[in-house]
């Protein structure tokens, strides 16, 4: 009996590892009665809290909370926007398509068609899902004003992790739909979610319409509605999810070359909109008298940008004081606020040689990359947890449009 009981209370103690300290969505929806407990009043059957974000760190794995809805407005200088948050069955009808006012985390990411974006380049009313976290315990800024005077039951959840579009988030997990039914009288579509060729879930088809605007892209063209047929698996895009149905579609992609073309041009268009604004991170470490400084980079950027850091720039200046040239690449490292803008890049950055670029462990928000620089002025922004960009060697520093530097505005 003795060694069933040490058994049953190991098992019990593996189970309490390997529960999350955090509520997380298995814990069950958000809902207008919730509220944020204290700890002095807590039972041990209460549901734990959400994760509260630690300044300059990582969040664990799994720790966020997932809202999807409509992007309604959206301010890409300040990375602020505002989502119609999707109706479901936990919303009493009171609730229903209210808005969603957050901010992209430093190390937020944004993903478009299968690869990273900003937020200017997503139209307002795509349908996106996204991963959030609470506001800040001392944050008081204020809540937009809507004319019914109420407030989302995940109002509170304002700080973005993750925001990307339908295309995207079936994409990442492998997913596609299969065409079941078209009817182009009444502009409908019924589609069925597959992964690795089977349903997914309960396997039942869900009807989607279809718009006289909604886009069809097939190989490298567009083309029209009637070039949609059942049996072919696709990707789309929607708008008025859950308003009357599962969505309007925007945009569907029918074939393979056509998503691989859509992902290949959002690629692209993130890196020249990234090598114009340099590597975003945060300062991990500084040693003030060698002026050495410690840069991990965020995450949601193309891996292949990180191979550029290295790169040594061939038709750099010589040293003006006659010097050989030195023997490490040279970047250059510019503060920026937690929205990731620059304050004067072109005339405060700093330069530097890149010492060492190393492989870390991947955490959500970090790309694992670390770079190690010998500066040659330090900042005061150069601080542990402070956010900074960096323009690798061969990355020319431009002036950027007059509303997307912070100076001047203080």
């Amino acid at each position: 009996m003795r060694p069933f009981i040490l058994l049953c209370l190991a098992a019990s103690l593996v189970l309490a590892a390997e529960r999350p300290k955090f509520r997380t969505d298995a814990d069950g929806p958000v809902t207008a009665d919730d509220k944020r407990s204290n700890p002095k009043s807590r039972k041990p059957a209460d549901k734990p809290d959400w994760y509260q974000l630690v300044p300059g760190e990582f969040p664990p794995e799994g720790s966020a909370h997932a809202v999807s809805g409509e992007l309604m407005f959206a301010d890409h200088l300040e990375r602020r926007f505002q989502i119609r948050v999707d109706r479901n069955d936990s919303q009493e009808r009171g609730v229903w398509d209210l808005p969603l006012d957050a901010t992209l985390l430093p190390y937020g990411s944004i993903w478009q068609q299968g690869a990273p974006a900003a937020l200017q380049d997503l139209p307002l009313g795509t349908h996106l899902r996204g991963l959030f976290y609470l506001a800040a315990p001392d944050d008081k800024t204020p809540l937009p004003d809507n004319a019914y005077r109420r407030k989302t039951p995940e109002w509170e959840f304002r700080r973005c992790f993750r925001l990307e579009d339908e295309f995207t988030f079936h994409a990442r997990q492998q997913q596609l739909w299969r065409i079941d039914s078209v009817d182009l009288a009444t502009r409908k579509l019924a589609a069925t979610l597959l992964e690795g060729g089977k349903p997914v879930g309960d396997g039942k088809a869900k009807t989607f319409d279809l718009l006289t605007s909604t886009r069809v892209f097939q190989g490298d063209r567009i083309t029209d509605l009637k070039a949609l047929q059942p049996g072919q698996t696709v990707l789309f895009n929607l708008t008025w999810v859950t308003l009357y149905g599962p969505g309007r579609m925007t945009d569907i992609w029918v074939d393979e070359p056509a998503r691989a073309l859509a992902t290949a041009q959002q690629l692209e268009r993130h890196r020249n909109h990234t090598r114009v604004r340099g590597l975003a991170g945060w300062v991990t470490a500084v040693k003030d008298e060698p002026q050495f400084v410690t840069v991990t980079f965020f995450g949601g950027v193309d891996p292949q940008l990180f191979d550029e850091l290295t790169i040594k720039d061939l038709n750099a200046p010589p040293p003006r004081d006659g010097s050989p040239p030195p023997a490490e690449p040279r970047g250059a490292l510019a503060v920026a606020r937690d929205s990731l803008m620059t304050y004067d890049p072109v005339n405060d950055r700093k330069s530097g040689g890149v010492l060492e670029v190393k492989k870390i462990p991947v955490e959500p928000g970090s790309a694992g990359v670390q770079l190690k620089l010998k500066m040659d002025l330090m900042l005061e922004g150069y601080r542990p947890k402070r956010v900074v960009r960096f323009y690798p060697p061969t990355w020319k520093v431009i002036a950027l449009p007059r509303e997307e530097q912070f100076f001047g505005r203080q």
